[in-house]
């Protein structure tokens, strides 16, 4: 079945860079596109950085835009998301999704990122 597993978070301080990363298994992860949401406390979940097949195009959302790089290594079946200048406001959990046309059909559990001194 389709696996998609995420790493990487925890507590990290302001300023921080950690990186998240996400496993897939179950499917032909070279020919799908992929994502990352986040979900904060009392917010709705929103995308924050997507990507296309090879990785020749990303996307992000206004808010991350210049911290947060999402890229991809097919060849291990993995897409990242590589943080840096955390804010206190990045706090959420963190989760990966296969995308089809115009949505995703699939996310991973997630995992926590709290930004805190």
């Amino acid at each position: 079945q389709v696996r998609l597993v995420e790493s990487g978070g925890g507590l990290v301080q302001p300023g921080g860079s950690p990186r998240l990363s996400c496993a897939a298994s179950g499917f032909t992860f070279s020919v799908y596109g992929m994502s990352w949401y986040r979900q904060a406390p009392g917010k709705e979940r929103e995308p924050v950085a997507s990507i296309t097949i090879t990785g020749s195009s990303t996307n992000y959302a206004d808010s991350v835009k210049g911290r947060l790089t999402i890229s991809r290594d097919n060849a291990k079946n993995t897409v990242y998301l590589q943080m840096n200048s955390l804010k206190p406001e990045d706090t959420a959990v963190y989760y990966c999704a296969r995308k089809v046309v115009g949505s995703s059909d699939y996310w991973g559990q997630g995992t926590q990122v709290t930004v805190s001194s």
